[in-house]
This record gives structure tokens, sequence and C-alpha cells, in this order.
């Protein structure tokens, strides 16, 4: 599982989208997400709701604490919140949090209604590898941690189903308990049908029979993503506050919104010796982990994922960014270097063709894979795996770089402990 932080944004969308069928529940989805190039003039064009609210303004950039730090901007109008933004858009800001001081350049913003209120609840859901955990207090809208005693916890067996008797067993009381244990259990749902590791509210309401989470925090299971992606629709997963992404990143992440496919980068340590490749989300995790169970985490330099069936271009453009990244220094002292080009078994990805792209990215690269004392090894399996791994395996005499290629037979990340095992760490 790779849990993966979302915009508050996008967290209250995807609830709006999933409750929007449920005729006994209520949820505003009005909301603005206001990003660097947004033309705030015009936004009352496409979301004429503005002029008319009373509204509220908060950055959405993964952190919180935002009333504390002065970034809750509460009760205004929309040329107030205009004004505000515009004060604020672009500038280096610094932050306290529980974590301590941190300084980033404010970017994202968004825009909802102000919800007048008397109650404030705090609710969140978690999960791990035993059980889902509903958590619920009474004393919502401070730091929680400070009356944690109020705090119940109903447990979900992985697999259960919520016990509804024991959910309104739980319950404190408080006025609407019942209605407040409707939007608990449909929430409950959402959260597993969406793949969320982490759903938070802090404070959250009701007004006149309708939940309203006044601020919200979430993460996903990035490895979802493709069973998810219709009910999802376009998510972002940003970076935390204070992490800029270099121009590699970036660059990837400018290919990836052009495709229907997935590519992603995130750079750990561009001077690392293990360099994954790997076709899928649910691979790289696998990948990555067993890097790290190897005890080779302070040699891994990257993790990412091209799938999706990628072009034979776009993939080409993915290998050329990362065997960059790896060849532009040799090791300090001397060692080899590892590129592991690994996946599963694709069902419809044409590994010949995204092999194409790689291998030509590799003859590109012939010089400095030498200088860099790379080695290669591959395990694919998947449509027309024969045929690519025969064109890597080639590729690797013809450059005059060790590779070494394995099929669907072959464990899907034994490559990492052949590449590993003799080296040093």
């Amino acid at each position: 599982m790779a849990q993966k932080g979302i915009r508050e944004y996008d967290a209250k969308r995807l609830l709006a989208r999933a409750l929007a069928a449920d005729d006994a529940l209520t949820f505003d989805d009005r909301l603005v997400l206001v990003g660097p190039e947004t033309d705030l003039g015009r936004l009352p064009e496409s979301h004429p709701w503005l002029k008319d609210a009373r509204l509220v303004c908060k950055p959405d950039q993964l952190f919180g604490k935002r009333g504390k730090n002065d970034l809750l901007y509460v009760d205004k109008t929309f040329d107030e919140i205009v004004s505000w933004i515009d004060a604020r858009r672009g500038k280096e800001t610094t932050i306290e949090g529980t974590g301590g001081k941190t300084t980033g350049t404010l970017t994202h913003f968004l825009i909802e209604p102000f919800v007048p209120h008397e109650a404030e609840y705090y609710l969140a859901f978690t999960t791990s590898h035993d059980a889902d955990r509903i958590l619920f207090s009474t004393q919502g809208g401070v730091d929680i941690e400070s009356v944690w005693e109020s705090v119940v916890t109903i447990e979900v067996p992985i697999l259960g189903e919520l016990d509804r008797v024991e959910l309104e067993a739980k319950l404190p009381d408080l006025p609407d308990r019942d209605r407040v244990a409707d939007f608990i259990e449909a929430l409950y749902r959402v959260f597993v049908a969406n793949h969320f590791t982490t759903l938070e509210f802090n404070p959250i309401t009701l007004v006149q029979g309708a939940i309203a989470p006044l601020d919200a925090v979430a993460k996903l299971d990035d490895t979802a993503a493709f069973q998810c992606a219709e009910q999802w629709g376009k998510i972002e997963f940003p970076k935390a506050f204070g992490s800029a992404a270099t121009p590699e990143e970036a660059y990837i992440a400018s290919l990836d919104e052009k495709t229907g496919a997935s590519l992603k980068l995130t750079v750990l340590n561009p001077d690392g010796r293990v360099w994954p490749m790997v076709a899928g989300g649910g691979a790289s995790v696998i990948y990555a982990d067993t890097v790290v169970d190897l005890g080779f985490a302070d040699e891994l330099a990257c993790y990412g994922e091209y799938s999706g069936n990628p072009s034979t271009e776009l993939t080409n453009e993915y290998a050329k960014t990362l065997l960059d990244l790896m060849t532009r220094t040799p090791d300090a002292e001397g060692r080899e270097k590892y590129l592991l080009i690994g996946g599963g078994i694709a069902n419809f990805t044409d590994v010949a063709k995204t092999f194409t792209g790689i291998i030509d990215a590799l003859k590109s690269y012939k010089d400095r894979l030498q200088a860099n004392r790379v080695r290669i090894f591959v395990r694919r399996g998947g449509p027309n795996y024969v045929e690519g791994l025969e064109n890597m395996r080639r590729v690797g005499e013809e450059i005059g770089v060790p590779v070494e290629v394995y099929g669907p037979e072959t464990h899907m990340t034994r490559i990492v402990s052949m590449a590993l095992s003799g080296g040093e760490k």
C-alpha cells in the first residue's frame, strides 16, 4: 500500500460525487480550487454562487494548523477573497506545525461556502493490516490529541462490515444522533470504495440535517489508481508543502498529463546506485520495498512507474530522463550501479513496443552507461515479452553493457537480489 496525500479539494470532490446518488444524504459540492494560473476575476462566470455566498478560503497544500498560522479567511465576500489570495499567492511563507517550521511557496487555495454552525465534531477513518478504524469525538475543532479521552473507536475487521448496532451503541449522546450514524455509515462506504487510507474531518458538523466537513485531510492508496480511475477522475498527488519538484520530476509529470497512460517519477537520492524502472504502480511499490528489505534503502535512487501501455515515444522520454539522472556522475567509490527494468506479467501492455523506447534510450546513453559501470537486470512478462527480452539481450551486446534478462518463470523481484547480492551496501 502506497499512501499519498491529496488536496482537501479532491477529497471533498470525491465525497460529493460518491454521495450524490444517495437521496437520503445531502452534501454541498460547491468547491473551487485556485492554482498559480487561475484568473480569479473570471471565476464567477463558471461558479456564479461565488458572488452570492459568504465564503471561506484557505491554502490547499497538504499542511494543517492553517488557523493557527493565520491562513484561514472566514465569512468573507468574493472580492475580499480575491484580495486575500492576491496578497499571498506565489509568496514564500513559513508555517509552524507539530513537526516544526516549514517554508514554502503558497500556490493553491480552496474556496467554499461559509457554513454557520454550532456543534463541531471530530471524525476520522484509518486503515491498517488487520482492521479499519472509525474515530469520533464531540470535541472537534481543537487539537484533538489534547482531548483524546473523548474519542470513541469502532473497529471494522478487514473484509468485514460495519456493525450499525455497535456504531450506535458507541456514539455519545448528541443531537441528531441517528443522523450522525447515517453519515458515518455512508462516509465509511465511500472510504472503502475509493481506497482511502486516511480520511479525517476536524471539524465536521451537521446543519439542518446536511453534513458539512469544514476541514478535511485525506490520503489514498495510489496503487489502486488503475482500479479507481473512473471514480477518482483526474487526481493529483502533490508534494508536501516546502518540497519542490525537480526539473526531471516536473517533466515526467507534464508527459503524464498528456497521456492516458501513467508516468511517475520521484527522485529520492540522485547519488544512489539502485535505479528501478518499473512497469506498474503496484510493482513499483514491491520493487522499492524489496530494495529496502535487502538493506539498500540509502542506495535507492528513485521511485516511479510507467504503465497503462504508454507509447514507444513516451517510454523513450521516460527512460532517457531516468538514464540522464543515473549517469551524470559515476559513483564516488567507483562501484557499479544497477538499473532494474522490472514489472509483473502485463495484461495488455505490449512489452516489445515499450522496450523499443527503452532500448533506443540505452543506445543514446551508451558511453555514459559504460562510464558509470551500469549493470542492467530485466524481468518482464506479457504480450510479446519473448521478443522484447531478446531485443534487450542484443542491445546489451551492442552497447557493451552487461544485461541479464528473465521472463515470467523468474519471481518478479528476484532480479533485485541478483543485482544487489554481489554489491556492497
